[in-house]
């Protein structure tokens, strides 16, 4: 017996997005000094169409994707680390980090180096938690942070503080951090276009009357969802997407 599928969705196999919501337009990668390293967990990558670690991938051409928990054998991420050109980091929050915000340009070079990796943990807090705590390759790297006082502008989905920023903005921010200290010459001005036209295909998806997630009501601000303890050192850093 043959099952009719009526209307199916085609995705974009670049965006991972429904071709009616297709941002691949917007996307104009970034040629860094640095690289980008996306640990991506499980449940985060089977959410990508609304994740922005994958957007994040597609606007930096010196960057990559590696999905797991526990990095502490994985071959990819090791091989990373073993390059003695290139210093890894990590970023995640601290108080006894090297925060980009604070230093200068000279600063900057001496700890950094001119090609500095920089591996970022790309899931909920909960679950970034969880794989810094299995993985013992990336505890003993040295960790960057910044200050952020910047609201996200990830408004369709719920953070536990509204300065929590998504994967994407937390990488434009030290991007542009880098830049001042003269690490980085690349431009950014449009490197959160492809986000934001994310977001507003799908705040036009929620409004839509004929949609099923319609909502009459739908918050086009951040509402902060206080999941977490206070702590203040969250707002240094990403929260998830």
């Amino acid at each position: 017996m043959q099952v009719e599928i009526k209307n199916p969705r085609i995705t974009c196999y670049k965006c991972m997005r429904p071709s009616s919501t297709c941002i691949c337009e917007h996307i104009s990668p970034l040629q860094t000094k640095t690289r980008f390293i996306i640990l991506m967990h499980p449940k985060e990558y089977k959410k990508e169409k609304n994740g922005t670690g994958h957007i994040t991938n597609l606007q930096l051409e010196n960057s990559e994707i590696i999905v797991g928990v526990d990095f502490t054998n994985n071959n990819r991420v090791n091989k990373i680390l073993a390059q003695e050109s290139s210093p890894s980091f990590l970023l995640y929050p601290g108080k006894d980090n090297f925060n980009l915000s604070m230093r200068k340009s000279s600063e900057m070079n001496s700890f950094m180096g001119s090609n500095p990796n920089i591996f970022l943990i790309d899931g909920t807090w909960p679950c970034a938690r969880k794989m810094l705590k299995l993985s013992k390759n990336l505890q003993k790297l040295e960790r960057v942070s910044f200050d952020n006082k910047i609201k996200s502008k990830f408004i369709i989905k719920q953070q536990p503080e509204s300065l929590c920023l998504s994967t994407i903005e937390s990488v434009y921010t030290v991007l542009n951090l880098l830049k001042k200290g003269d690490l980085e010459q690349c431009e950014t001005k449009d490197f959160l276009v492809p986000f934001e036209k994310m977001i507003a295909h799908q705040l036009d998806y929620i409004l839509n009357p004929n949609s099923k997630n319609y909502s009459l009501t739908a918050n086009r601000e951040i509402t902060p969802k206080n999941m977490y303890k206070k702590n203040t050192e969250r707002n240094i850093i990403f929260e998830q997407g």
